[in-house]
């Protein structure tokens, strides 16, 4: 059985920050990782991270009191607002700590850290590298977690690269620590901690069209929901306004702060026509871009190969200059997934799955309901991004939750030492572990579990995607409760031991399968509209029935849907103008 004081699951921006948290407290921690840690889909953020610096002139008047305003704005009043103003007012600590580690932020001509503008906010408020900000800052981060590797004074970092975490272990309400899985051999093995944090990022290979890797799956977030942790906010999924046609790979929301234009078969900046991005334009919020991209795809004012549609994304009025000195990473995309060159030609986009809002139940501090567990990243709901999350937050998000997270995991630690509590139910856990795998290896079903991944990311797109309504989510639910059911019965194609990644794919299904669950049931029931639920049947915000956070607890059966309050101690809840 393997010991360590605090283990990280997880080796993006939160994952390594918590580590390197836990480092600074002279604390051992352990990350385990799917993929090697500047593999994280961290690295394929682009646009930037937001904090109030006030580098830009336009900028001389922010403060983290605006920003967690505009945060809370953009959120249409879903997001808890003393956490938000918590991430406000760290982050101009942790973007200059990011800076003093070594990150190569683009500069103003005062050598200041550059600052452009994002959706939501009236100034420029977001720092960046170029169009590869995500990619900096966890390569800085990586560098930092070496550098402690080797220092003497400090306590080690260890990391073990294609590890997957199958289940927590709980005991009486006290997380003991993990059953895991090393992919190079097959080999299960019981972790043992004195606290766990979960930091495995997003969901969007749950959807057909989404900007996420390969690697973000749900089976992070199911994890702890299995073991009785909730799910919170599932329902309210993100698209991004400009995912490239074909590959939906992401075109940065920095494109359009450097000053790209929307515009549609017509020849016109379209969002002047609607009155929510009429003001801002094309660096409104993102459901705001992504619904009005939508409906004049639906009005007929895309353009359209006949199988799918889309609007362009103009950066030629930018000139050849700006668009290799500050979206270089945006043009070698284009040319080389599409065969577009933006100094020359639009680049054809459209709306794709991008950012999981809701996550693992978690509070300020991220620690949730059971002693020893804690969540950072995207995979868990502080809440800071309510319904709508602004650009320019997710990277922000990582870096202070993954710090906040690791030193109280630190600070619960504190003491516990190697007490070797939880052992037995840690051995009855890999038991339990090692059953399930024989289960699934000699299965002798009929189902492919590659085919209903397929089936499932064709339901969610269509029937749960940007414009939502009770036939269409009754339909999803119906559909994905049919898989549920059918998915019991799959078989794997190969039963080898090492880098079995059938049967990774396989346990991945299942957690995708029961958190889809959990989106739509959230869905169906919120009858609503707020930030990137958009109901047809109902399409206003409902302050008086459904200002009021989601939670879903797991059963068999499916996800148990209860309600709980919204902190609201800052700012009344007023409507969503722009």
């Amino acid at each position: 059985m393997i010991y360590k004081n605090i283990l990280v699951v997880g080796g993006g921006l939160a994952g390594l920050r918590a580590a390197i948290a836990a480092n600074q407290e002279n604390t051992p921690a352990l990350v385990l990782t799917k993929v090697h840690p500047i593999r994280s889909h961290s690295i394929a953020a682009q646009g930037g991270i937001n904090g109030a610096l006030c580098n830009h002139m336009r900028g001389a008047h922010d403060s983290p009191k605006k920003h967690a305003y505009d945060t809370v704005k953009g959120s249409d009043f879903l997001a808890d607002q003393a956490a938000a103003l918590r991430m406000c007012e760290d982050a101009p600590t942790r973007i200059i700590e990011m800076e003093h580690w070594g990150c190569p932020y683009s500069r103003d001509d005062r050598g200041r850290i550059a600052q452009r503008p994002f959706g939501g906010a009236g100034f420029p408020r977001t720092a960046y590298v170029a169009d590869t900000t995500g990619h900096a800052l966890l390569h800085t981060l990586y560098e930092q977690l070496v550098r402690f590797e080797l220092a003497a004074e400090r306590r080690e970092i260890e990391v073990r690269e294609e590890w997957v975490v199958l289940s927590v272990v709980i005991e009486d309400d006290v997380c003991r620590g993990v059953i895991a899985i090393d992919l190079t051999t097959g080999k299960r093995e019981a972790i043992m901690a004195e606290a766990v944090i979960f930091a495995t990022g997003g969901a969007g290979r749950i959807y057909g069209n989404t900007t996420n890797a390969i690697i973000n799956t749900g089976l992070g977030m199911a994890v702890p929901y299995w073991a009785g942790v909730p799910l919170k906010d599932m329902e309210f999924v993100q698209f991004h306004p400009t995912s490239l046609v074909g590959t939906n790979i992401l075109m940065t929301e920095g494109a359009r702060g450097e000053g790209g234009f929307l515009v549609n078969n017509k020849g016109e900046r379209f969002l002047a026509s609607y009155p929510d991005s009429s003001k801002f334009m094309e660096i409104s919020p993102r459901d705001i871009v992504s619904r009005n991209i939508t409906r004049e795809i639906l009005e007929g004012r895309g353009f359209t190969d006949g199988v799918t549609s889309w609007v362009h994304l103009d950066l030629r009025h930018l000139g050849a200059e700006k668009i290799v000195a500050r979206l270089p990473g945006i043009r070698d995309i284009s040319i080389n997934f599409r065969g577009v060159d933006p100094i020359n030609e639009p680049i054809p986009v459209q709306p794709g799955q991008h950012y999981s809002m809701g996550g693992i139940d978690c509070d300020i501090d991220g620690a949730t309901k059971v002693k020893g567990l804690y969540a950072a990243g995207e995979c868990a709901c502080v809440s800071v991004h309510g319904a709508n999350r602004l650009g320019g937050n997710s990277l922000l998000e990582t870096i202070v939750f993954g710090a906040i997270a690791g030193r109280h995991a630190v600070q619960y630690a504190a003491g516990k030492g190697a007490s070797m509590q939880g052992k037995a139910a840690l051995e009855e856990a890999l038991v339990r572990e090692e059953e399930k795998r024989r289960k699934l290896m000699e299965s002798t079903g009929t189902e492919n579990p590659w085919d209903l991944g397929l089936e499932m990311k064709k339901i969610m797109p269509e029937k749960v995607g940007i414009f939502r309504k009770a036939e269409d989510l009754k339909e999803a639910h119906a559909k994905i409760q049919e898989l549920r059911g059918r998915y019991k019965n799959v078989k794997l194609n190969f039963t080898g031991e090492k880098l079995n990644y059938d049967l990774l794919n396989a346990v991945e299904l299942g957690a995708n399968l029961d958190v889809a669950e959990a989106i739509v049931a959230g869905a169906l029931a919120r009858e609503e509209s707020r930030g990137s639920q958009f109901r047809l049947d109902f399409p206003t915000r409902d302050d008086e029935k459904w200002l009021k956070h989601t939670t879903a607890q797991y059963t068999p059966e499916g996800a148990k849907l209860s309600y709980a309050d919204v902190d609201l101690s800052l700012w009344k809840p007023v409507e969503r103008k722009y």
